[in-house]
């Protein structure tokens, strides 16, 4: 495990971070986090220090999927997670070197249990999408293309927030984002165009449920 950040705050740049090149590689290291035992409680800054500071794709990935999971109902995640996503994304844009967050953000916590069964659920799926990445389409993951990625994901983290009173509807939108942060991890541009695909439709339906006033909203 690598030390995300010495005592002052400040990132630890004397060693690598870990490699972290697909979705299983960054669940393990989920899974590594913090003490053993249910009752025990994971922060993110233990997660900062297990995926690593300067690895920005793994860690827009993390809370993507982790909104995506069941937890992302309990209230205010959704909220804490496109700010933390979009406080990494906005680092990446400008040049960082390695994630700064917050004190507020690092000291976040949830517990073992919790994060260990979203890890549970997301393991399949994972799995799944991590035989299917390759290096294809690579225009849209050419460095123009990335940037215009970036500042889709900072979109999207503005609007998760003002979406929260509608319940789960922010996962279709960490869909989106998880989509765009594998097509970074792996350099897969199938991924950055299906996240533009679902989040197209996810805007469409979610517009349509809203002005149509379909399930009281």
């Amino acid at each position: 495990m690598t030390m995300a950040e010495t005592n002052t705050g400040e990132p630890d740049k004397s060693g690598p971070d870990p490699e972290l090149r697909s979705l299983e590689d960054i669940l393990d290291a989920l899974s590594n986090v913090g003490d053993e035992g249910e009752d025990s409680e994971v922060s993110v800054e233990e997660v900062l220090t297990e995926v690593g500071t300067r690895s920005f794709a793994p860690i827009i990935l993390v809370p993507s999927l982790i909104l995506i999971s069941p937890i992302s109902g309990i209230f205010g995640l959704p909220t804490i997670g496109a700010i933390f996503i979009l406080l990494i994304t906005v680092q990446k844009l400008l040049g960082r070197p390695h994630v700064w967050m917050p004190g507020m953000i690092r000291r976040r916590k949830v517990t073992r249990e919790k994060l260990g069964k979203a890890i549970d659920w997301l393991r399949r799926p994972c799995a799944w999408v991590d035989r299917q990445t390759h290096k294809r389409l690579t225009v849209l993951v050419s460095r123009p293309a990335r940037l215009v990625t970036l500042l889709v994901i900072c979109a999207i983290c503005l609007i998760i927030p003002a979406l929260e009173i509608l319940p789960m509807v922010t996962s279709l939108f960490a869909t989106a984002i998880s989509f765009f942060a594998i097509a970074l991890l792996a350099r897969d541009g199938l991924f950055t165009l299906l996240g533009y695909i679902w989040l197209g439709c996810a805007g469409g339906a979610i517009w349509w449920l809203v002005s149509s006033g379909v399930g009281g909203w």
